[in-house]
């Protein structure tokens, strides 16, 4: 069987919470939920494979458990550990800052030398600007999801996100 995934995720409003919940609904044999707020960041070194949840707040700030676990989390090794991140934002109230926080865990998984798996495509969204994108700008770095304006979104895009982070895990 392969090896199991850790979603760690932190929430305010419960949002990332609930769309971590529905990803390891996916696959319950496979997937171990963590909340940051409760347990912290040192168990990701028990998986190979992992998955981060983060919403963007305000002006591109990171969600306040990422935050305050954030020196922690930059002393992870991330060597030879894949990872999948979704991030959670606001296109409208926001645009100029859109997960602009997954941008910062995707940055910090590749300098502690992770792989980050998954890009999503920027098709369907409508933002100014945010620091979760790929060099060529087509791409955001992991699945972008907006609770605020594109709720309805969010089903099919985990569908179509989920098979390509199995496929990318289990390569």
């Amino acid at each position: 069987m392969p090896g199991q995934i850790g979603l760690f995720y932190a929430s305010t409003t419960g949002n990332t919470e609930e769309v971590a919940q529905q990803i390891a609904a996916m696959a319950p044999d496979r997937v171990r939920l963590h909340d940051i707020a409760a347990e912290g960041v040192a168990r990701m070194q028990d998986y190979d494979t992992l998955i981060l949840g983060i919403p963007t707040w305000d002006f591109g700030e990171l969600q306040e458990d990422w935050d305050e676990h954030w020196q922690a989390f930059s002393q992870i090794d991330f060597q030879a550990r894949r990872v999948a991140l979704f991030g959670l934002g606001d296109q409208l109230g926001y645009g100029e800052w859109f997960l602009d926080a997954m941008g910062a865990l995707h940055d910090q998984v590749v300098s502690a030398g992770g792989e980050v798996v998954v890009p999503w495509s920027t098709d369907g969204y409508d933002f100014d600007a945010s620091k979760a994108l790929t060099p060529d700008g087509q791409h955001f770095v992991g699945l972008a999801l907006d609770e605020d304006g594109q709720r309805s979104e969010t089903e099919a895009r985990l569908q179509q996100w989920w098979p390509q982070v199995l496929a990318a895990f289990d390569s």
